[in-house]
């Protein structure tokens, strides 16, 4: 069997996909910048399948703040959508005296309207923040739930990296028309970029 070979192999030679594949990617639609912020809001539409909202120094004013979220299916006159999630957490101390991997039971839901956290106990120093990401599949869907997952790490009030995992579904086969970042305690700096997938 005789085997062909491409005379360039360099992707840059590439200057269009055949129609059969798609380029996919996501594409910047907003970014919010919180400066002693209550909360920031998103709009959400079926434009895309997937959106994602990426955070960059979420910064609590008050110290040991966590970070959190909610959906609105009322174009954001209510955000209390019914959520089943759940949250597990590595953990380090800065001067090693405590590591820990472990699910956190207290910071998961369980059919509630109450806010999803996304990272807890954030420390308010000045070089204190956190940072990472929250995938929302198919928020226009009026068939099937909507199923969200998030990372971020960050460092905590006492001087603890901490990297937590959600993951969980909005239970409602409403589309979900708006979300809301906020603290649990009070306003917050930080910047969050939403992104459609396609």
């Amino acid at each position: 069997m005789a085997l062909n070979f491409a005379n360039n192999n360099s992707l840059s030679a590439i200057t269009t996909l055949p129609a059969s594949i798609s380029g996919g990617g996501m594409t910047l639609i907003s970014e919010q910048t919180a400066s002693t912020s209550a909360s920031l809001q998103f709009s959400l539409d079926d434009s895309y399948d997937s959106y994602v909202f990426k955070f960059i120094n979420i910064h609590p004013i008050t110290d040991n703040g966590d970070f959190e979220f909610n959906f609105s299916t009322d174009n954001g006159s209510n955000y209390n959508v019914t959520k089943t999630s759940t949250f597990f957490k590595a953990e380090q101390y800065e001067d090693g005296s405590y590591s820990v991997l472990t699910y956190d039971g207290s910071r998961d839901l369980a059919q509630s309207t109450g806010n999803q956290f996304m990272n807890n106990a954030i420390g308010n120093d000045s070089d204190q923040s956190i940072s990472g990401y929250l995938k929302v599949y198919n928020p226009s869907s009026s068939t099937f739930v909507k199923h969200f997952i998030g990372v971020t790490n960050g460092s905590g009030k006492d001087n603890a990296t901490r990297n937590p995992y959600i993951a969980g579904y909005g239970n409602t086969v409403s589309p979900i028309t708006n979300i809301r970042f906020s603290m649990d305690n009070g306003n917050f700096d930080g910047i969050i970029k939403m992104y459609g997938v396609s």
